[in-house]
């Protein structure tokens, strides 16, 4: 059967409607808390519809078909989760607290896949630039962070607005990893070597360093992978 102008036409209104139906009874949760399995099966549902559309042996009935079944799958794991709450951790994940009271959780971030980079990438997406503001960040199922900073760094209440206003810097992180980010190094006005001569004198060594961040006006931040995990250490 040679495919003519109006079956594709209606072919692609019955498709276009079965998903904007389908979108309506899914409701807004579906898009708004998008996790990886349902981005994964708006792709299967897209390439399901897409090769019905196109394929001459398909009739219309078989895109509803298609359409209806995947959506009936969807709903039928949106109902188990609702129902039974140790289910919802294997079908939807569940969020990971990747900073702990400013302290860098290190085994979460290698359960989720997500390095440092990645990490300060998401705090910057939430207007973070600086791993020394955050008290709680914690990584939803869907991918999001959310952050609770901590108390100086937090949203100004309306006695704050009194206050004068003072220049902003950004943190420049100097070692990530335990290596040396020497492109951040050049932007502030110390040397590699002021540095690590810093560091000796804290008795302190690159390997044992998560992140250092140097910020014009406050002390070097530092996370360590041992204890006391978090120090501050004045620069001149």
């Amino acid at each position: 059967m040679n495919t003519t102008f109006s079956s594709l036409t209606v072919e692609l209104l019955v498709g276009f409607m079965a998903l904007l139906v389908l979108t309506k009874v899914l409701g807004k949760t579906q898009i708004t808390q998008l996790t990886p399995f349902d981005f994964i099966s708006a792709l299967v549902l897209g390439e399901l519809v897409g090769n019905a559309i196109y394929d001459k042996e398909i009739a219309v009935h078989y895109v509803l078909y298609a359409v209806a079944l995947w959506g009936a799958l969807i709903m039928t794991i949106e109902k188990i989760t609702q129902k039974w709450k140790g289910s919802r951790s294997l079908l939807e994940g569940k969020p990971s607290i990747v900073i702990h009271s400013g302290k860098i959780i290190r085994e979460e971030l290698r359960k989720n896949n997500l390095d440092l980079n990645q990490l300060q990438n998401l705090l910057r997406n939430k207007d973070v630039f600086s791993f020394s503001e955050v008290e709680y960040a914690i990584l939803e199922s869907n991918g999001n962070l959310n952050v609770l900073k901590k108390s100086p760094f937090q949203a100004a209440t309306q006695a704050d607005l009194s206050k004068p206003s003072s220049s902003v810097t950004l943190p420049m992180t100097i070692i990530s990893d335990g290596e040396w980010v020497d492109d951040n190094i050049f932007q502030t006005p110390y040397s590699k070597d002021w540095f690590i001569n810093l560091f000796n004198k804290n008795a302190l060594t690159v390997n044992h360093i998560i992140i250092a961040e140097w910020s014009e006006g406050a002390p070097l931040y530092i996370q360590l992978n041992r204890a006391p995990f978090i120090k501050y250490i004045n620069v001149p």
